[in-house]
């Protein structure tokens, strides 16, 4: 085997100080927040945003007011990429049922899909106003029935962003909060004087928003631990090298800590996609953000074999994989660990960041090992329920259940089952003894 990085990124060790600063920062600002509420929240907005609104909630006329900012064909843009992603959210809700089986002669088990009953979405602002993620997170939420959707959004240059807003209230938000950051997914889930505290946290957002999540869980649900966008294009030589370029950079301008990673069976696709990227970087309007990234995350791994490209993949577990090989489909198939796969030249990751229909909130850091990403099911609790509906079924249920709750010394345990053996069975089961 032989595997080369034509080029590798940050050591994992300073990628594990930047991740402890943020730690320490996180920490002291949530418990700011549960100790000062309302005024805590405020003193972020000011310092982060420079935004100290009378409320942060808008109402029903500040809500009109911004949606009569966006353009018609904005508008027109933000309801097409909502019917795309509702049909796919309805289509996946759909193949969710509740189950009632009887197991035995009057056993009957079941269980219920419930929606959580709160859920706090965040929506990145930032350098970038992440319209799609009110889609990805709302509009689900709303194809859940979750019958509490709050979402929150920082402002842009000291208003709220009319796009962002507009999606919030389309996508069925109820409550709509001019908050970034911290100050946003700490309000919602440890709640305020004004702002009752959510069952969930879903959304993507920058490290710090990632971290507070990972802090917050427990008391709170969250949908997964998101870091900084991910890409990894897997590649041979049916495509070239601008593609190859065009689909790493397109993903490293989200920020300074963004991996892009190549991997191909072509040093001559290698050699070519490296210097392709130089290329674009002179053109490429978000090159200060796009550079950086590139510089400092970015990776191009050369394989022998298609075999050794999937180990290499399945290892790094990216969130967006983008396949581009004479065998797609052989990837698809094969492929364990990841967020979501793009498949041939004719789709790209920014299909699934924007519009196509898939969800994209998706794992990061290795996480697609064990979870996929946002999808109408996080939002719903899948609950199991059981009745007995004979007296046969309870006193031969009770007997089997008794002898292996002393099988296990759980004396109380069996008298429950004893208890349904004598009244419903007829039969005499000394006390602390088993059935027969």
């Amino acid at each position: 085997m032989t595997i080369t990085h034509l080029k590798q990124g940050k050591p994992a060790t300073e990628r594990a100080d930047d991740d402890a600063k943020v730690r320490s920062i996180v920490e002291t600002t949530l418990a700011d927040i549960e100790a000062r509420g309302d005024a805590a929240v405020r003193a972020l907005s000011e310092t982060f945003d420079s935004y100290s609104p009378p409320s942060f909630r808008l109402s029903s006329s500040e809500i009109e007011a911004a949606m009569g900012k966006v353009s018609t064909r904005d508008m027109a843009d933000i309801d097409f990429a909502q019917a795309q992603i509702r049909r796919f959210a309805e289509a996946q809700r759909a193949s969710m049922q509740d189950i009632e089986v009887e197991t035995l002669p009057g056993v009957i088990l079941g269980h219920r899909n419930i929606p959580v009953q709160s859920v706090g979405c965040y929506v990145p602002g930032g350098k970038f106003p992440m319209v799609a993620s009110a889609h990805m997170s709302v509009l689900t939420a709303s194809v859940a029935g979750v019958p509490r959707i709050v979402a929150a959004a920082p402002p842009q240059k000291g208003e709220p962003h009319p796009a962002i807003v507009a999606a919030m209230h389309r996508a069925g938000a109820h409550e709509i909060y001019v908050l970034g950051g911290m100050q946003a997914v700490g309000a919602m889930a440890i709640g305020t004087e004004t702002i009752r505290p959510v069952d969930m946290l879903v959304g993507p957002g920058n490290a710090f928003v990632a971290e507070a999540k990972r802090q917050l869980y427990g008391r709170v649900g969250i949908d997964l631990f998101a870091g900084p966008t991910e890409t990894m294009v897997i590649a041979d030589e049916t495509v070239d090298a601008e593609i190859c370029a065009t689909d790493l950079l397109g993903q490293a301008e989200h920020g300074y800590n963004s991996p892009a990673v190549l991997i191909t069976n072509s040093m001559a696709l290698a050699k070519a996609t490296l210097a392709e990227i130089e290329r674009q970087l002179e053109i490429l309007p978000t090159r200060d953000t796009a550079s950086v990234s590139w510089r400092d995350y970015g990776e191009i791994i050369v394989c022998d074999t298609h075999e050794e490209m999937l180990a290499v993949a399945n290892d790094i577990a990216s969130e967006h994989v983008q396949v581009m090989t004479d065998r797609d489909d052989w990837y698809l198939q094969n492929m364990h660990s990841y967020g979501a796969l793009f498949l041939g030249p004719r789709t790209n990751v920014a299909n699934g960041d924007k519009v196509i229909g898939t969800n994209h909130t998706l794992p990061t850091k290795k996480a697609g090992r064990y979870t996929g990403g946002l999808w109408v099911g996080k939002f719903l609790k899948t609950h199991s329920y059981q009745k007995v509906t004979t007296d046969q079924a309870a006193a031969e249920i009770g007997a089997y259940c008794s002898r292996l709750c002393m099988l296990e010394g759980f004396v109380g345990h069996a008298e429950q089952a004893n208890i349904r053996v004598r009244r419903y069975g007829g039969q005499n089961v000394p006390y602390g003894q088993a059935a027969e």
